[in-house]
């Protein structure tokens, strides 16, 4: 297969290195909007840098495309893949408001093209264990979920205007998780978060730690928190208890939680240092599955849709934190 990448950063530079070690992938063409950023990873990983524009030129030039652009690119280029018939990944989000979610989805839905959303935590082993144990009966019914994800440290105070915001940015993915393990809705959500931390949280109208209850549509009721200050380590974990049993996705030797107990486990000697080291094999399934997709073999495992599920909750979450109450979901626009 031929295959486009567009976005050299950290994660399109790291997806570039998975694409050329896939057997499926013949050749690798990697853009950017910085020319000099594409040529070092192309460099890097053995594909031909080319300008942005010559993605789309040439009949059945590309197979695929890959999107791992700065966010505010994500929807102008979902929509010129679609208008051009390439199937085409996109790292979350797709825009950071639901017009410009909506309006990239009808493109999509417009053309009749492949849009696949990068929430890699679906191809994780463990989350595909809850998920199995919720759908099997394992842990009989589920009364409580708790999600967190704990950045090490924070992003660089000029990333956080551009990111959308702690529940758009981070929390999106626990949203994306919990309806997925769970399969059932969210219907309620109330949040808060506080900007204790360092200041550029407060410049930027940001909070550097989050927590939100959320009820299922069936009762269940689920928590999720974040912070970008927890210095342990990054620390991604979901429990889930049900009345015959508990299971908890994320604990291992490396998860950075010491015990207080006296003969409880000590301070991991390696604790998960970052998101590429935690999720690089399910980073890698997820590119793998959305290849077999284009090629036809595999049913779409996370759709646009499955990014406005996500992203409605996101906006629940900050409405609530501004209005300190509760938000139905039945509220936000989308559903």
């Amino acid at each position: 297969m031929r295959i486009g990448l567009i976005g050299t950063g950290r994660i399109g530079t790291f997806h570039a290195e998975v694409l050329s070690r896939l057997p499926a992938v013949d050749s690798l063409l990697v853009a950017d909007a910085d020319p000099e950023r594409a040529a070092v990873a192309a460099t890097r990983t053995g594909a031909t840098a080319v300008p942005v524009d010559a993605m789309f030129t040439g009949a059945g030039a590309l197979d695929a495309l890959v999107i791992c652009s700065a966010t505010a690119a994500h929807a102008p280029l979902i929509a010129r893949a679609a208008r051009a018939g390439l199937p085409a990944f996109c790292e979350k989000p797709i825009a950071l408001d639901l017009p410009g979610t909506l309006g990239a989805l009808a493109e999509v839905e417009a053309a009749g093209s492949i849009l696949q959303l990068g929430f890699m935590r679906r191809f994780d082993a463990g989350y595909g264990e809850a998920r199995a144990a919720v759908r099997d009966g394992r842990l009989g019914r589920l009364h409580t979920v708790r999600a967190l994800t704990s950045d090490p440290a924070p992003p660089p105070a000029d990333y956080l205007p551009l990111s959308g915001g702690l529940y758009r940015d981070c929390l999106v993915h626990d949203f994306d998780i919990l309806r997925w393990v769970t399969g059932r809705e969210v219907s309620e959500v109330y949040a808060t978060g506080s900007d204790a931390g360092p200041v550029m949280f407060r410049e930027a109208g940001d909070v550097d730690t989050a927590a939100a209850l959320l009820t299922l549509d069936d009762g269940t009721l689920a928590t999720a928190t974040a912070t970008r200050c927890n210095g342990a380590g990054y620390d991604v974990r979901m429990e889930l208890a049900g009345e015959l049993d508990q299971l908890a996705v994320g604990l291992d030797d490396r998860t950075p939680l010491t015990s207080a107990e006296p003969e409880g486990p000590g301070t991991p000697p390696k604790p998960w240092p970052g998101f590429l080291e935690r999720f690089a094999p399910a980073y890698e399934a997820e590119l793998d599955a959305f290849l077999r997709v284009a090629r036809g073999e595999l049913a779409n495992p996370c759709d646009g849709r499955e990014a406005l599920h996500a992203l409605r909750i996101a906006e629940a979450c900050e409405i609530s934190r501004r209005d300190r109450r509760p938000v139905a979901m039945t509220e936000i626009p989308g559903g």
